[in-house]
């Protein structure tokens, strides 16, 4: 069984820094990664319309995409 520590260790292996994505939109899992949130609070964002300012998702093809310079803004990180 993993600990906490190794299990966010493995999960920070899997994404690239914010700073270097650039790619126009993420997915739930990344933008949950970089905002330090659950994947499932940004989809109740998503179905309540209850976004922090700032952040506003958009569905292509039914799925949810966060907007990447918008995920920067809220997590601080320069675009």
């Amino acid at each position: 069984m993993q600990t906490a520590t190794q299990s966010a260790a493995i999960q920070a292996a899997q994404f690239q820094p914010l700073e270097s994505v650039n790619r126009p939109n993420l997915r739930t899992e990344e933008a949950a990664f970089y905002l330090n949130r659950r994947p499932q609070t940004l989809r109740a964002w998503a179905c309540l319309e209850t976004f922090p300012d700032g952040l506003r998702c958009r569905r292509i093809g039914g799925l949810l995409a966060w907007p990447t310079a918008e995920v920067k803004a809220l997590a601080g990180v320069p675009a």
